[in-house]
């Protein structure tokens, strides 16, 4: 039974967060919350809001039925929905997935027509099995939906002897009927891929270009905890040539258009502590968000009819070292009178990269890291409602100690990164300005005793700051801070019916602003949920 009912939500939280796994439950009593973990606990759920839905006429299509057992992809047809009209005021993704007995972490995609629309990770499961799912809002990928699409989806596994866990899944899309509350992108488009790289070709009458990036450190090998590596001479074992310092960098025709820091991203099996994950994932594990750079000032540029080198790339990765992915969607808004805008870049200005990284050797190793970036792109275009200039500047830093011991039995991370965007838009009536703050941090330690017990306890921020003004008076505004904490312990190098693991988790994820307020924590015991709670 649900035990809660969310009575108030913001209207654009799932533009900040928009996966959902269980939207509440029972919660164990005191005398049902076992010494250690067992063999099944519960299943996977978050506190980020779940995606508001409309009260309209709804129209389900299924994307995919899948069962991963290796890396084969699903693939399959997409075909629009009948009674539903080619334009909703909402479309939402649901996966409903299921896997049991013993499995790694695993990473995974979801196209629709060469548009990614969902990147994922999975659980780790309980040799009983769980069932976990995740909502998305995806109204923005109308134009890919009006038509019939190819899918392909692929949730990468290995099944044999030893894990065996298949990864079941399902996923629909749901439209709903009516129009949406902010324009939708006329056209979702894909890179192309060339013998000179990767291009873009977009419409001529494109006024507003955005670029998604899905990027995600992966792999299994040093670029999945990229912010852990060091350089020459520190004694850990994973390197980097410049340290820990990354940077999303985005290209057009080799000229720098956008910069931003990626998310710190911690799959299920993070941290060398799965029982940290079981119930509560790390903020956006299950649900990754995308970097959005804004393009507009190269739409002068872009708008010629012809196609042009865009090219993403990540600042850091040691040279001809995999684990990094960045599949780009291009989202465009055109001036539907005008059949080409014709504009110009004005303004493509970067500082240097500043990064250091010192290494300070002792009982306790020590590398501090200071490292940032700041780039102002503006361009204007001719439009039908007159001559808009669109400015972006964007500024990224990041600090962080990173201490170990000989051995790395002890190993910990005190780390913030930054990214503010401000974007001003002039010309076409009221000036616009947004401004978009994020912070993310990571706080914790693992360490491993003389008796094998391996203990993680760690601290994961994700924060966001939204203000919008018109001739510089705010008209909204929101607040976003999603916080998980865990400690953990096993004993490591025996079998899983001896580690006698114990471990707690909470989250609390708060979103208000001039919308309205959302306010939810979770705490689990053992893999027991022992709170959901809501305060606004």
């Amino acid at each position: 039974m649900r035990r809660r009912i969310v009575m108030s939500m913001l209207a654009g939280a799932t533009l900040l967060a928009s996966a959902l796994f269980g939207t509440g439950a029972a919660v164990a009593q005191a005398a049902d919350i076992p010494a250690e973990f067992g063999t099944d606990w519960h299943d996977p759920v978050t506190a980020a809001p779940p995606v508001e839905r409309p009260h309209t006429k709804s129209c389900q299509v299924t994307l995919a039925d899948a069962q991963f057992r290796d890396f084969t992809p699903y693939r399959g047809a997409y075909t629009p929905p009948q009674g539903c009209g080619d334009r909703w005021s909402k479309v939402v993704l649901r996966l409903d997935g299921k896997v049991k007995g013993r499995q790694y972490d695993r990473l995974g995609y979801l196209h629709v027509g060469g548009v990614e629309i969902l990147r994922t990770s999975t659980p780790e499961p309980s040799p009983d099995g769980i069932e976990w799912h995740v909502e998305k809002d995806v109204t923005r990928y109308s134009d890919t939906f009006r038509s019939p699409q190819d899918v392909e989806m692929l949730i990468g596994n290995v099944v044999d002897d030893t894990y065996t866990g298949v990864i079941d899944v399902h996923a629909t899309l749901t439209f709903y009927a009516g129009r949406p509350a902010e324009r939708t992108p006329d056209r979702v488009l894909t890179l192309a891929d060339t013998s000179d790289g990767t291009t873009l070709t977009t419409p001529r009458n494109s006024e507003r270009i955005l670029a998604e990036v899905y990027a995600t450190g992966s792999g299994g090998g040093c670029e999945e905890f990229w912010y852990l590596t060091v350089a020459e001479p520190a004694s850990y074992s994973c390197k980097a040539d410049h340290g820990p310092y990354r940077e999303m960098q985005i290209k057009v025709d080799g000229q720098l258009a956008g910069i931003a820091a990626p998310f710190p991203n911690v799959w299920t099996g993070g941290w060398s502590d799965p029982f940290l994950w079981y119930v509560i994932p790390a903020p956006g594990a299950f649900d990754v968000r995308p970097i959005t750079y804004d393009l507009t000032p190269f739409a002068g540029l872009l708008d010629d009819g012809r196609p042009h080198r865009v090219e993403v790339s990540v600042v850091g990765v040691p040279a001809g070292q995999p684990g990094w992915s960045a599949p780009v969607n291009v989202l465009v808004w055109q001036d539907s009178h005008r059949a080409q805008v014709t504009g110009a870049l004005t303004e493509d200005k970067a500082t240097d990269i500043a990064n250091t990284s010192t290494y300070t050797p002792g009982s306790e190793n020590r590398v501090d890291t200071r490292a940032g970036h700041r780039l102002t792109v503006s361009g204007y275009l001719d439009t039908s409602h007159g001559r808009v200039t669109t400015t972006v500047t964007r500024t990224l830093a990041n600090t962080s100690v990173h201490r170990w011991t000989d051995g790395e039995n002890t190993d910990g991370l005190d780390a913030t990164w930054t990214d503010d965007q401000t974007v001003a838009v002039h010309g076409d009536g009221p000036a616009r300005t947004t401004h978009t703050d994020r912070t993310y941090t990571m706080n914790g330690a693992t360490t491993i005793g003389t008796d094998d017990r391996l203990r993680t306890v760690l601290t994961l921020g994700d924060r966001a700051s939204f203000v919008e003004l018109r001739d510089g008076r705010r008209t909204a505004w929101s607040r976003l801070d999603d916080t998980y904490s865990g400690d953990a312990a096993y004993t490591i190098n025996v079998p899983r019916d001896q580690r006698h693991a114990v471990g707690t988790s909470s989250e609390r994820y708060r979103l208000y602003g001039s919308d309205g307020c959302y306010d939810r924590s979770l705490t689990t015991v053992q893999g027991v949920l022992t709170e959901d709670r809501e305060r606004c």
